[in-house]
C-alpha cells in the first residue's frame, strides 16, 4: 500500500496519548509537516488527515455515499441512538427528510421573535458591572430558545441549568469513548459512570415526558374530530407549521415505516422501536441544537473584547440599522437582519478561528482514490475546520480577527471548502440556517444594550470535545452602553 507521508512513531499509543491529551497540536503538527494529505496509524487503524478544499469537497460532496460516520459518532449512538445526526443510508435519509420543513426559509423566520425574546429576557437580568460567565449564560439560552422552537416547550430557568450540566456530562462521555478499553472502563462502578448514566436517564426522562405531552395533545385532536377526512387533511397541509415532535409523531405511521421494516429484523418490539426513533431526534435536537451557537456565541465576544476596532465598527453598524431607540426593549427584527452585513461577518469570523465542530471524521466503505493515493475500505478520515480555517494559502495573517474576509469579493476568491464551520454536502447541518440566523439577531440584541469585558486573569484554554469550548468558561464583565 502506497501510504502518503506521515508520523512513523516506533510507539503508536504515545501518539494516540498525545492525541487524547491536545488533538489540534497534534493535528496542525502533522499537517504544517506533510502537507495536504498524510497518514498514521492509531494501534491497527488506518487514519488519513485531509487538509486541502478539492480533497475534503471529495469526501463529503462528490463520493459521499462511499463514506460513514466515523466511529466516534457510531459510538455516540448509546446516547443519540439512531438520530438524524448518527443514522445512516435510508433510514437518515427518510428522517432528514421528515423534518425538513422545520428548517426551510419561511419557517426559520419564525423564530426570530423567539430568538430575541428570550435574549432580551436572559440580558434583562444582568446588573451593570456584573461578572458573568457567558459560556453558561449562552448554553441556557440556546437552549430554551431552541426547546421553544422546536419543541414548543417553555423550559424554566432552573430546568435550563439542570439539562446544561447532563449534556456536559455526555459531551465529555462521547470524548472518552475514544481512548484505548473505553467499553471495559465504562462498566466499572467510577463516579465518572455513575454521572453519565444518570445524566443519560435524566434526559431520557425529560425526553419522553416531552414527547407524551405531545402524544396526548395529538390523540386529544384527533378524537375532538367530527370528520376524520377532513381533520387528516387540515393535519397534512398545517404540517409545515408543527414542532418537531409532531411531525416526528406523524412519521411514526408513514416516513419511518420501510426504515422501521428493515431495522425490525433485529428488533421484536416494532412500536418500541418507533417511539425509540423519536426520542432519539429529540435527543440530538437537544445535544447538537443549541451546544454549537452557544460556543460560537462565547468566542464572537470574547472577540470583540479583544478587538475594540472591530466591536466599534459593529456597533456603529448596529445603532444605525437599530436606530429606534425611544423602546428599551425594541429589538432587532427579521426585516432588519439583511441590512445587519458587519455583524454577520463577526459572527462568521469567529466562527472561523474557533469552529464550533473543530473536525469531522469519515470512514471508508469502499476504497477510494483521493488525490493520486487510494484510501482503504474500513480505513478513517479526518479534516479538521480549525485547521483549513487557519490556513495561511487561504486566510493571510490567519491569527488575525478580521471580519473584512467575508466581503462577498473576498469570499469568491476562496474555495469553497476552505470554511465549512457546518460541513458539507447531504450530511450537512441542517440547522445551518437557523444557526445564522440566531447568531446574527443574538447578537445585535445584545450589543444594541450591553458593552462586555473580558475579565483580567481568567485564563482562556480550548477544549476540543466534540465540540470546541472554553476549558474554564468565559468570565465577562458586562457594561451598560452610553450613546
Amino acid at each position: 500500500m502506497d501510504y502518503p507521508p506521515g508520523p512513523t512513531s516506533k510507539l503508536p499509543l504515545g501518539l494516540f496519548i498525545n492525541f487524547l491529551r491536545d488533538p489540534l497540536s497534534v493535528l496542525d503538527n502533522i499537517s504544517q509537516r506533510y502537507g495536504d494529505i498524510s497518514h498514521f496509524k492509531f494501534g491497527k487503524q488506518n487514519i488519513y488527515l485531509i487538509n486541502h478544499p478539492d480533497y475534503i469537497k471529495d469526501v463529503l460532496v462528490t463520493y459521499n455515499s462511499n463514506f460513514i460516520k466515523s466511529r466516534g459518532l457510531q459510538l455516540a449512538r448509546r446516547v443519540l441512538g439512531e438520530g438524524l445526526l448518527t443514522s445512516e443510508g435510508e433510514l437518515h435519509h427518510k428522517q432528514r427528510q421528515l423534518v425538513q420543513p422545520l428548517f426551510q426559509s419561511d419557517q426559520i423566520t419564525k423564530y426570530a421573535n423567539i430568538m430575541t425574546d428570550y435574549t432580551l429576557r436572559m440580558s434583562n437580568h444582568w446588573s451593570e458591572s456584573e461578572i458573568i460567565d457567558i459560556h453558561k449564560e449562552f448554553m441556557q439560552l440556546t437552549l430554551s430558545i431552541v426547546s421553544k422552537a422546536f419543541f414548543d416547550v417553555d423550559i424554566e430557568e432552573a430546568e435550563t441549568k439542570e439539562i446544561s450540566e447532563y449534556v456536559t456530562t455526555l459531551i465529555e462521555y462521547f470524548n472518552r469513548t475514544r481512548i484505548p478499553f473505553a467499553r471495559t472502563i465504562e462498566k466499572l462502578p467510577l463516579p465518572s459512570n455513575i454521572r453519565f448514566y444518570h445524566a443519560k436517564k435524566q434526559l431520557d426522562t425529560i425526553i419522553y415526558r416531552i414527547i407524551d405531552k405531545h402524544r396526548t395533545s395529538i390523540t386529544t385532536t384527533d378524537n375532538d374530530s367530527n370528520n376524520p377526512d377532513e381533520e387528516k387533511n387540515q393535519h397534512k397541509e398545517g404540517c409545515n407549521h408543527k414542532d418537531l415532535i409532531s411531525l416526528l409523531l406523524q412519521g411514526e405511521t408513514d416516513a419511518f415505516t420501510s426504515s422501521i421494516n428493515e431495522k425490525s429484523k433485529i428488533s421484536k418490539n416494532t412500536s418500541t422501536l418507533k417511539q425509540h426513533l423519536v426520542r432519539d431526534n429529540v435527543a440530538t435536537i437537544f445535544l447538537a441544537g443549541h451546544e454549537t451557537v452557544a460556543n460560537a456565541l462565547t468566542w464572537t465576544f470574547y472577540l470583540l473584547s479583544q478587538n475594540p476596532k472591530e466591536e466599534e465598527l459593529l456597533h456603529q453598524e448596529i445603532d444605525s440599522v437599530l436606530d429606534d431607540n425611544s423602546n428599551e426593549n425594541s429589538v432587532p427584527t427579521i426585516k432588519e437582519i439583511s441590512k445587519l452585513e458587519y455583524t454577520e461577518r463577526v459572527f462568521a469570523e469567529s466562527m472561523r478561528l474557533y469552529p464550533p465542530a473543530w473536525a469531522i471524521g469519515r470512514q471508508a466503505i469502499n476504497n477510494c482514490k483521493i488525490g493520486k493515493y487510494t484510501i482503504p475500505a474500513g480505513s478513517s478520515i479526518l479534516m479538521s475546520q480549525y485547521l483549513m480555517h487557519r490556513n495561511p494559502r487561504y486566510f493571510p495573517q490567519p491569527q488575525r480577527f478580521d471580519p473584512e474576509r467575508w466581503t462577498p469579493q473576498e469570499k469568491a476568491r476562496r474555495p469553497r471548502f476552505s470554511y465549512f464551520p457546518f460541513g458539507g454536502g447531504p450530511r450537512s447541518c441542517i440547522g445551518e440556517s437557523f444557526a445564522w440566523m440566531e447568531g446574527t439577531l443574538l447578537i445585535a440584541t445584545i450589543v444594541q444594550r450591553w458593552n462586555m469585558w473580558h475579565e483580567l486573569g481568567h485564563s482562556v484554554v480550548l477544549q476540543p470535545l466534540v465540540t470546541l469550548r472554553p476549558k474554564y468558561g468565559m468570565l465577562m464583565k458586562v457594561v451598560k452602553r452610553k450613546k
